[in-house]
């Protein structure tokens, strides 16, 4: 059975805490988008209400071999980083181990990763890799991916399936948003205030379904 797991690390065991020592209010997410070769995670976002004053090169991170801005906003950079995978970090534990990263975010004080595995076996091999590498991850959530059976199990109508699976796909769920409700709306053929009820409804009748225990 699938199994998702959530992970810390302080933020100096981790590569890009140079950042951190030239914009401290800096926040760091991790690309999930998939790279076209070898190269691994390639990536990530940099927010920050000043990150125009980020002008260290990256490159004098010691897990860093090269990196290059993508694009900048007012409060966020997009960057390309060519990882020194030499360094050993979480991002070799997860590319010497079968475990997938789901997100990982980064902030002056720590990191946090989710990783996805197949079974309990990976997972574990993936901890005794950070343990033999000297990667002092702790583990702070843990827990088993059960299959949805059928619709009727988790109560959730046509529409609100179709718009909870629509806004999935397009990465309305994802931060930085890859659609808002007016793109989901135009492709549903219906207005912005249906797909707001829809994806409310959906969620609640989902968290319904699957966290919340009945009392017996």
């Amino acid at each position: 059975m699938a199994i998702e797991a959530s992970f810390t690390i302080d933020q100096p065991e981790f590569p890009l805490n140079i950042v951190f020592e030239e914009v401290p209010d800096a926040t760091i997410e991790l690309d999930r988008v998939v790279p076209t070769n070898d190269a691994a995670i390639p990536y990530f976002w940099i927010y920050a209400d000043d990150v125009g004053d980020l002008t260290t090169n990256l490159k004098e991170d010691e897990g860093v071999d090269d990196s290059t801005v993508i694009d900048e906003l007012e409060e966020q950079m997009f960057v390309r980083v060519d990882w020194n995978l030499d360094h050993e970090s979480v991002l070799t534990a997860i590319i010497n181990t079968d475990v997938t990263l789901l997100s990982g975010l980064g902030d002056n004080e720590n990191w946090t990763f989710e990783v996805r595995s197949s079974d309990q076996e990976t997972l574990s091999e993936f901890q005794s890799y950070c343990r033999e590498n000297d990667i002092p991850v702790q583990l702070t959530q843990l827990h088993a991916l059960s299959p949805l059976e059928s619709d009727k199990d988790y109560d959730l109508t046509d529409g609100q399936q179709e718009a909870l699976v629509l806004a999935y796909s397009r990465g309305y769920f994802d931060s930085p948003r890859g659609a808002t409700q007016d793109d989901l709306a135009d492709e549903l053929d219906i207005s912005r205030q249906a797909v707001s009820s829809r994806l409310q409804r959906g969620l609640r009748r989902l968290v319904a379904s699957t966290l919340i225990t009945s009392p017996e």
